[in-house]
């Protein structure tokens, strides 16, 4: 949403005036992944655990989320920011996607988890307008996404084994982690509707760098205003990371609506 909706402020021809957007966006997406949260110390004799779990499960409480974007262009070049804070926390009853290292949970045991999770998305990118078009404009974009996040799981385990109650079982284990890659991608949007107020934006982006692969794509609709611009959009995020991180993998999708503002 945040990268889509300012390209509705370029649609008129490239001016050599600096032209600035702000943007106040909500976007909260379903998510689904893995994280290997290290249990045991790191490095000596004794090695590390790490107990792993499905987001999907745990991870439906919001604390708090900031997220905003800001840009600049001056004829066909441009840049902007885009910035999403999230504080999450949730427990999980009775949940078997719980994993320590490569063992699954035995059969007829079940855990109890607390799972909190701070994050920042970062992304920074400068642009040119390709495609001069006041009903389709089109940029192309390079930079680079980061993506910081902090955990803490707290688990107690429940069950008995081969008919034998399951002696108490507890642990916390907690793990953070930065990711940076490089992106490249487009952005643009076509205008429709007798005075060209309605409009399509669009949004791809693909990178790499600490992750394998990341990738994301925004399509929505807008409706432009004297004012500014209010646009909704289906969002999706995704990571693909080397095993043995503390994130290996995650996505994220959803609606998002939001407004922008020219100055």
């Amino acid at each position: 949403l945040a990268a889509a909706a300012p390209v509705a402020s370029q649609a008129q021809s490239a001016s050599d005036e600096w032209e600035y957007t702000a943007t106040i966006y909500g976007w909260l997406p379903s998510m689904g992944g893995d994280l290997s949260v290290p249990t045991g110390p790191r490095g000596g004799g004794g090695g590390s655990a790490a107990v792993g779990l499905s987001m999907g499960d745990v991870l439906d409480a919001l604390n708090f989320t900031f997220q905003g974007m800001l840009t600049a262009d001056k004829g066909r070049w441009g840049m902007g920011t885009d910035i999403i804070y999230l504080d999450l926390g949730s427990s999980g009853k009775k949940t078997r996607d719980l994993t320590f290292g490569d063992v699954e949970l035995p059969v007829g045991v079940t855990a109890n988890v607390d799972f909190d999770l701070t994050s920042w998305l970062w992304t920074i990118d400068g642009t040119y307008l390709v495609v001069d078009d006041p009903d389709h404009p089109v940029k192309l974009l390079a930079g680079a996404r980061m993506f910081d996040l902090s955990t803490d799981v707290k688990w107690t385990l429940e069950g008995d084994i081969a008919g034998q109650p399951l002696p108490g079982r507890s642990g916390r284990g907690d793990g953070s982690e930065t990711i940076w890659d490089a992106i490249v991608g487009v952005k643009g949007l076509v205008k429709f509707g007798e005075d060209k107020k309605w409009f399509v934006p669009y949004y791809l982006d693909v990178g790499t760098g600490d992750s394998d692969l990341t990738w994301q794509a925004m399509l929505g609709a807008g409706y432009a205003f004297d004012w500014g611009d209010l646009v909704a959009v289906w969002r999706y995020l995704d990571y693909n990371m080397p095993s043995g991180d503390v994130l290996e993998d995650l996505d994220a999708n959803g609606a998002a609506i939001g407004v922008t503002f020219h100055f």
